[in-house]
């Protein structure tokens, strides 16, 4: 099977994605086909041999779709500095997009981050970091990409800045007809104005030097339109009443630097999984060569080498066991805490822990091509990704601001020109018009609920580390669940004791205890941990021997004592008949099995299995009553597997998966309109963790899958999902009410500061009158969210 891309126009929706994987998915010859509706490019495996790119690409046209295939492109990811609102992500897209030998741009507003597929041969990486600077922004290196506690402290300064310059503004507005205090609140203004303003004037340049409007313009435009009217007025230019406002342009500019501030508290470090997925990979290899060992970096094997591998190193690739045995700690891969026997002719995975014998592997993938580059690879397209509700967020930003500066237009012309009314009063109200319907209100509505959301959550130890999470995961309908870790405690632990006819349960874990003493695998731990718990504790052992795969043979107190499957007591002529009925219900349940014996008599068995949290049966149950659909992933034995999804009570399961298939999953239910969840702690969740619309990390997994997640579980409590999704409704109620009076303002103010009750009422809403209103509908808003926190309680 080879494997192609193909860029795709056309499309619409994720039905016309659909349609095209429908349509070659029927087709012979294709093995796969994958479309990502967001970057508008089709993932095809074919078989050369019944069928070409280009009769695809005849399928697709058929359809109604164009399609072009992509061959000997290059990519390009980095870093971002200078976005403010998607509708800079708008400008910056089509501003890379304007170049003929880009095929795609892709701008992460969240994460400020910028993806491009290009014709390396007409195009270099500083010709592409050049079209960034010309429309406005800075391009910086992935690595570097956004430094986000600078970034933080930056935007702190800011606000604390404006804000204690507008305090002493705001206190005396009523008494800025007195000199000093007149012209204090003049300095102060005009501080504020050039200085923590700057950044809009700046954004405002690039965005029309590019033919966009974005916020910029609109902010820039609003706090100028007060600023240096206040400014004619301070100094008698406005007519004998001209009103003096500078605390509306000072306050605006505080609010939206608060609103800078949250943002840039509230940002993923999306780069930092990629990096500690990669710090996985061994650095260093020991290769095999006719002269011996030597080691070399892991970097310069290639397919064919044979490296040597001892107990406790990281596997460096991809390959096949050639000689030796041992039990491989695959949790990276598997997410399952045991261990995988390996022999001569297995697969192993690099970056995966070798816990016992010595092994020689033949190398199959190096580099790009093993499975941690893939997964590396998954989470990065992953995280390219731009769900939809973000598209129409950018559409409805284009059209905000030009909207709002047409009706001042409209206004200023209506009086001056229609209505024959004069220069001053016609430019008064525009200036009403810009300045009431400036976004703070609108700003301010998700943010400052999402504030007061997260400090919630935080005390609960739910992290939220976007601003936008809490109130996305109200809209959750289906929520995946991995086994190990979340649902289950995440290692094994002892469950089960059966003896032998004639032989004492205390004899049986004495012998246990014994055998089990020096080994390090998880199954002989748990068993010393539990017998712990009974009060037994082993004695010296002797001649002490462990065979992977098989168990582990010991002198102790004089007898001969074997502990492990049940091939190595059979191997040396002990029967395990008697036991036989007993260990296959046992392993019917999933549970794995330790068979004991003493100078050649069995003695009996001991059940281990991984037991579900005390939290994971109500969790699954409040979940359900949630209406959302439970689903269980994981890469465990299906007997297993069936086991625990059925005394979790979860609505169904998947079993036997690698970290590929649950990204999949995770993409068919989206692909079914489906708003999707999913939780975990391994690794190998990270690519799912980073398609899902929602990502939830238990705190006690790997650092990679609470990087990747939206949110982050400290507590490794199951029942802090469904705190997290009620909180997440409350949120979202709260943002609903916060948007509904922003809106209610700008509805009712905008009429009355256009004029539209001058005739024959006589009213007018002056620019100080406009200014307060804004102000008021800051104040509603955030009063507003300050009331989610009696919800508190109710978690």
């Amino acid at each position: 099977m080879k494997r192609t891309t193909f860029k795709i126009t056309g499309m619409r929706c994720a039905s016309c994605a659909g349609r095209i994987e429908k349509q070659l998915g029927a087709t012979a010859g294709i093995g796969l086909a994958v479309v990502n509706l967001a970057m508008n490019e089709l993932a095809v495996e074919y078989d050369e041999q019944q069928i070409t790119p280009t009769a695809i690409e005849a399928q697709i046209t058929a359809l109604g779709f164009g399609a072009q295939q992509l061959t000997a492109a290059g990519e390009l990811r980095f870093g971002v500095q200078g976005l403010h609102c998607s509708s800079c992500v708008g400008t910056l897209e089509k501003k890379l997009l304007s170049h003929p030998a880009i095929t795609l741009a892709v701008v992460n507003l969240a994460q400020e981050t910028a993806f491009v597929t290009y014709d390396p041969a007409a195009l270099s990486k500083e010709q592409i970091f050049a079209l960034v600077t010309e429309a406005g922004y800075r391009p910086v290196a992935s690595e570097s990409a956004g430094d986000d506690a600078a970034q933080l402290t930056t935007d702190r300064n800011w606000f604390i800045f404006s804000l204690l310059a507008s305090l002493p503004i705001m206190a005396t507005m009523s008494l800025h007809h007195q000199p000093a205090i007149g012209w204090m609140n003049l300095l102060l203004a005009t501080a504020v104005q050039f200085s923590a303003g700057l950044t809009f004037y700046i954004g405002s340049y690039h965005a029309l030097k590019n033919r966009s409007a974005n916020m910029d313009v609109l902010v820039a435009l609003g706090t100028s339109a007060a600023y240096f009217y206040s400014l004619f007025a301070f100094f008698g230019m406005a007519g004998p009443h001209g009103a003096v406002f500078f605390e509306t342009s000072a306050m605006l500019i505080a609010f939206i630097r608060l609103g800078k501030y949250l943002e840039a508290g509230a940002r993923g470090k999306a780069g930092e999984a990629l990096k500690k997925l990669l710090r996985l990979q061994a650095d260093k290899a020991r290769l095999v060569t006719a002269a011996g060992e030597q080691e070399v970096p892991a970097a310069q094997l290639r397919v064919g080498d044979i490296v040597s591998v001892r107990p406790g190193e990281t596997i460096p690739v991809d390959g096949v066991v050639l000689e030796g045995a041992s039990s491989v700690d695959e949790s990276m891969v598997s997410g399952e805490s045991l261990p995988v026997e390996k022999t001569a002719g297995s697969d192993v995975t690099g970056a995966t822990i070798n816990r016992s014998g010595l092994l020689k592997i033949a190398a199959t993938r190096v580099g790009a091509a093993t499975l941690l580059a893939q997964i590396v690879r998954l989470v990065q397209d992953a995280q390219t990704d731009k769900a939809p509700i973000q598209r129409f967020a950018d559409r409805v930003s284009s059209v905000f601001v030009p909207v709002v500066i047409l009706l001042a237009l409209l206004t200023f012309a209506g009086w001056f020109f229609i209505m024959q009314a004069g220069f001053l009063f016609a430019f008064v109200l525009a200036i009403s018009v810009v300045v009431i319907a400036c976004p703070c209100a609108m700003g301010l509505a998700t943010p400052t609920a999402i504030m007061v959301g997260s400090g919630i959550g935080l005390n609960r130890g739910i992290l939220v580390k976007r601003g936008s999470v809490l109130e996305n995961i109200s809209r959750l309908q289906v929520l995946l669940l991995d086994k190990t870790g979340t649902l289950t405690q995440g290692k094994p632990s002892l469950t089960d004791v059966v003896t032998a006819v004639g032989i004492t349960e205390r004899e049986l874990l004495i012998c246990l205890a014994a055998a089990e003493s020096r080994s390090n695998h998880p199954l002989a731990e748990a068993a010393v941990a539990g017998l712990l718990l009974k009060g037994i504790t082993a004695g010296a052992v002797a001649d002490y021997q462990e065979r992977g795969g098989f168990g582990v043979s010991c002198r102790y107190e004089g007898r001969a004592l074997l502990a492990g499957s049940h091939h190595l007591l059979e191997e040396a002529g002990i029967s395990t008949a008697a036991l036989t009925e007993t260990a296959a219900a046992l392993a019917a349940e999933g549970k794995s099995l330790i068979y004991v014996a003493a100078d050649g008599q069995l003695l009996g068995l001991a059940g281990f299995a991984d037991r579900l949290k005390e939290s994971s049966v109500s969790a699954v149950a409040e979940l359900k009553k949630l209406g959302i659909a439970v689903h269980m992933l994981t890469g465990d034995n299906r007997l297993a597997a069936a086991a625990i999804a059925k005394a979790a009570g979860v609505d169904g399961f998947e079993a036997e998966m690698l970290p590929e298939r649950k990204q999949l999953v995770v993409q068919e239910y989206r692909s079914r309109g489906l708003y999707v969840g999913m939780v975990g702690d391994g690794i190998n969740d990270a690519p799912a963790l980073a398609r899902a619309d929602i990502g939830i990390a238990i705190g006690g997994g790997a650092d990679v899958a609470k990087e990747t997640g939206d949110i982050v579980l400290i507590r490794d409590d199951l029942m802090d999902v469904v705190r997290a999704i009620r909180l997440g409704r409350a949120t979202l109620a709260k943002v609903k009410q916060n948007l509904f009076w922003a809106l209610f303002y700008n509805v009712i103010g905008i009429p009355v500061a256009a004029g539209l009750l001058y005739y024959p009422l006589g009213i007018t809403l002056k620019p100080e009158f406009a200014g307060l209103a804004m102000a008021l509908s800051s104040v509603s808003v955030v009063t507003n969210s300050l009331l989610l926190k009696r919800f508190d309680k109710k978690l």
